[in-house]
């Protein structure tokens, strides 16, 4: 199902807060989704694991005044914690929380390997950069979003895994998978008290993180090309409007739509 939004009603955002998490670089998605929540006129609040983060804020607004920016790493629990506590601190809630970090952190390499050559270790470093820290996340928000009866949760998670895959991505696509699953769960245990949760999944995505054999892979996809990350383009305009729905929608729960929003990709 393709969603087409009335962009004249972005407004109905502003004043929210919104959590997104791996937005350490200039060129990924992470970054590219809070740029756009804050043209949209919400209160952005951006983590990675490295002071890059820093420059990121400023990049979006150099006084400061309408972005946080915290340094975290979302595999330990009590950094999780921390940054949810500091972020309530300073801004008072989370209405909203976008799950992007994954797939490989600054200073942690996570490479690509046959299943038969892939250790236990390295598999387990990947459903920790990829799955772990979305459970970590949600399970840090959700008590917040339960009390104001309102939360809206996006997971950004890949056609790889849920849908197809390639040599060499047996972790990533698992955690990717499991983080379907686990959005199908939490929509099911939450959607009484005003909260859902969706996926947006991405296919090739150039950014700053594609590897050349990506590259390549990309050519033969039906556009020709890897697809730009989100941005104000007609290519890339599908996967906003699917994210930018899913988190302005004040859906009732007994509606046919509400059903519709809750653990969907």
């Amino acid at each position: 199902m393709i969603l087409h939004m009335d962009f004249s009603k972005k407004k109905s955002m502003g004043g929210q807060i919104a959590l997104i998490t791996g937005t350490g670089s200039a060129e990924g998605i992470g970054f590219a989704v809070a740029r756009q929540l804050y043209a949209a006129g919400v209160r952005v609040v951006i983590t990675s694991t490295t002071d890059r983060i820093h420059t990121r804020a400023r990049e979006l607004d150099a006084g400061g005044e309408g972005v946080f920016s915290f340094i975290a790493d979302l595999t330990v629990e009590t950094e999780v914690q921390r940054l949810v506590d500091s972020v309530v601190s300073r801004a008072g809630r989370i209405d909203i929380l976008v799950n992007n970090a994954g797939m490989a952190q600054s200073g942690r390499p996570a490479d690509s390997k046959p299943l038969i050559e892939t250790s236990f270790a390295e598999w387990q470093n990947q459903i920790a950069i990829t799955l772990h820290t979305a459970f970590r996340m949600t399970r840090a928000v959700l008590p917040g979003m339960t009390q104001q009866k309102y939360g809206r949760i996006v997971n950004v998670t890949s056609v790889t895994g849920p849908l197809v895959s390639n040599r060499g991505s047996a972790a990533y696509g698992a955690a990717k998978a499991a983080m379907d699953g686990m959005m199908r769960a939490v929509a099911i245990e939450t959607a009484g008290a005003g909260i859902t949760i969706n996926g947006v999944a991405p296919g090739w995505i150039a950014t700053a993180s594609s590897t050349e054999s990506e590259k390549i892979a990309g050519l033969h996809t039906p556009l020709g090309r890897t697809k730009s990350k989100l941005k104000n383009s007609r290519q890339s305009q599908p996967m906003y409007d699917a994210a930018h729905g899913f988190l302005r929608e004040k859906i009732d729960a007994r509606s046919n739509s509400g059903d519709y929003r809750r653990g969907k990709r």
